[in-house]
């Protein structure tokens, strides 16, 4: 079979070379008919070329099975975590049955705006209780210090601390979401999952496979696909002041579909992945009249210095009815080509319809002499 298919390539290839030498203009500059198939069949030797038929596509849900990731269903651990304050936070405070001590909430102002600020020295003031170090410490540590020191004026103080400003710290989401902004970390565990979510998902033109995550000076490669398909957990992360998330454009996950289709052009790897049979329906067929349907190829780009395979090709005899049921199953990959190539008889027509005209001027010389 794989002889089979790498001489129908080899046939298509040739005749294509054959027609340049007959149609004017349509050659490759610089490169001669008898140098261009030897260097073919020299480049065919590097081309691994396959049928699809029933035993490739188990083989490929056998390797597709084979390659599943261990994945870690286990959470993260928020168990433990705490928000500590920063300059620009703000905090409310109150004292139980000391309301001279509590600022009440104006009709038209909100507790943000009657609140403690941290100042830039990293303190709060309160009445009785001046130049609270805030900055770095929880509301819980806040608390005690106020408890302390508010104890030499009022018997067993009872004191409410809240936040109500968070302004300190703040992670960015950037890219192809909904929603791209600056978004607060706060004293609710924020990840990056969450983070995405609020920012409103992915475009629909998103690269759903990966985002980009930054802490710092270090970027790291996020497989999101991993994590909503496969459930691995260990994609998320726990998000800090200043990391930056940014989901990337999906330009490269495109199939390239070419030769005798109806429509050529690009068609877009989707999240749930594209077949051979949803790229050709998508190019509306093959055109029925023209088409060689036993020659539809998918040429596959392979790392020849890695390899020593410059691609894989597969080709997928159409005519046989249940070619169609083995295309849906065959999942295409982002930059793959599909080829489909012309019939001979199309092939032969549409060179005659270039010569007819020719043939047509010289008959007419031919009278105009001989009369």
């Amino acid at each position: 079979m794989a002889l089979r298919g790498k001489s129908l390539l080899a046939s298509v290839v040739v005749l294509t070379l054959g027609g340049c030498n007959i149609i004017p203009g349509s050659h490759f500059e610089g490169v001669e008919s008898s140098q261009s198939a030897e260097q073919l069949n020299s480049e065919l030797e590097k081309v691994n070329i396959q049928m699809i038929d029933s035993q490739l596509i188990a083989t490929q849900k056998q390797l597709q099975s084979a390659a599943k990731i261990t994945v870690n269903s286990k959470g993260l651990d928020t168990s433990n975590y705490e928000y500590r304050l920063g300059v620009g936070d703000v905090l409310t405070i109150g004292v139980w049955d000391h309301p001279e001590l509590t600022i009440p909430a104006a009709v038209q102002r909100t507790a943000e705006f009657d609140g403690f600020r941290v100042q830039a020295d990293g303190t709060i003031s309160y009445a009785y209780a001046p130049n609270i170090k805030a900055e770095g410490r929880t509301v819980t540590e806040v608390r005690a210090d106020l408890v302390k020191r508010l104890s030499r004026v009022i018997e067993d103080p009872q004191v409410d601390v809240k936040v109500v400003g968070f302004r300190s710290q703040k992670s960015y989401v950037t890219g192809e979401v909904n929603k791209p902004g600056v978004y607060a970390i706060t004293e609710t565990p924020l990840t990056l999952i969450d983070a995405l979510n609020q920012a409103g998902g992915l475009t629909e033109n998103a690269d759903w496979r990966t985002v980009t995550f930054t802490r710092g000076d270090k970027t790291e490669v996020i497989r999101l696909d991993d994590f909503y398909a496969k459930g691995d957990i260990s994609q998320n992360r726990l998000l800090k002041h200043g990391d930056v998330i940014h989901v990337n454009r999906d330009d490269a996950q495109n199939v390239f579909v070419l030769g005798d289709v109806k429509k050529s052009g690009t068609v877009k790897v989707k999240r749930y992945g594209l077949s051979l049979a949803q790229a050709l329906s998508d190019s509306g067929g093959l055109n029925e009249n023209t088409a060689n349907a036993s020659g539809v190829f998918v040429l596959r780009k392979r790392d020849l210095a890695k390899d020593g395979v410059l691609a894989d090709v597969y080709q997928l005899n159409a005519k046989n009815i249940s070619a169609l049921v083995l295309a849906d199953q065959f999942a295409l990959e982002p930059s793959d080509i599909v080829y489909v190539t012309t019939a001979p008889v199309a092939r032969w027509n549409r060179v005659i319809s270039l010569l007819l005209p020719s043939v047509s001027v010289v008959e007419r010389v031919d009278d105009l002499t001989t009369n």
